[in-house]
């Protein structure tokens, strides 16, 4: 269940640019909760193999096992849900990048995660404006950044794009 439209900000396309030049084609990417697809779009178009799947259309990356091979998960996961899914993340043990507010790097719990598990990350050169439920405005209202595990060449990477 969305909370009250917090989780219904859907990401642009474009938000995946500076990740592109450090995904592998020849890998299979998941798009674990991939909303109404703008991401899965984009990635497809730039010749990757992509399962989709989401709460909405039946799956739920925090209980359900995957029945299906993948080799990375890339996804914005739900606002309310964001310490769950990279916790669930860390334990699929597969490379991921999900794209979360600067201030996830906050709190004693996330730091325990990141201390145990390690942590990569994309500072992006400018904030995203996020499609709003309503389909009007912008949702920049914070900055973010692409957090990985297991994908990029450093702990702290720079966007070029």
């Amino acid at each position: 269940m969305r909370n009250n439209g917090i989780d219904d900000y859907q990401t642009p396309p474009s938000a995946l640019d500076p990740l592109l030049p450090y995904l592998d084609k020849n890998k299979t990417i998941w798009e674990c909760a991939a909303g109404k697809g703008y991401l899965v779009n984009k990635l497809k178009q730039e010749g990757f193999r992509v399962i989709a799947t989401d709460i909405l259309t039946g799956f739920d990356f925090l209980t359900k096992e995957p029945d299906f091979d993948f080799d990375i998960i890339i996804t914005n996961p739900p606002y309310s849900k964001k310490y769950e899914f990279v916790k669930r993340a860390y334990e699929l043990n597969k490379p991921f990048a999900f794209l979360l507010p600067l201030t996830f790097l906050e709190t004693e719990k996330r730091q325990a995660l990141f201390k145990k598990y390690g942590i990569e990350i994309l500072l992006l050169k400018k904030r995203i404006n996020f499609m709003t439920p309503s389909g009007s405005g912008s949702g920049s209202w914070f900055a973010t950044a692409w957090f990985c595990w297991h994908l990029l060449p450093q702990q702290i990477n720079f966007s070029e794009v």
